[in-house]
């Protein structure tokens, strides 16, 4: 297992990006169709995956807009 060693005292400070999970984007994505009004999903991962759930949708005539890591549907 990695483990990270900190030395000096001092307080940490600073920011951290999480990316979104593939695994749990594509069920909320395919779970829009449902919804009456347009759903906006955030931190959307840029995937290959996520990219074909899109066309798919698109297929079915749903409006996609990406813009960054965020989805409208």
């Amino acid at each position: 297992m990695d483990k990270i060693i900190i030395r000096g005292g001092e307080r940490l400070i600073g920011d951290v990006r999480i990316s979104g999970a593939k695994n749990a984007a594509l069920p909320i994505i395919a779970a829009t169709i449902l919804a009456d009004s347009p759903c906006s999903i955030s931190n959307v991962p840029k995937l290959v995956d996520i990219l074909r759930m899109t066309e798919l949708l698109t297929t079915l005539g749903v409006k996609v807009t990406k813009d960054d890591h965020r989805l409208t549907l």
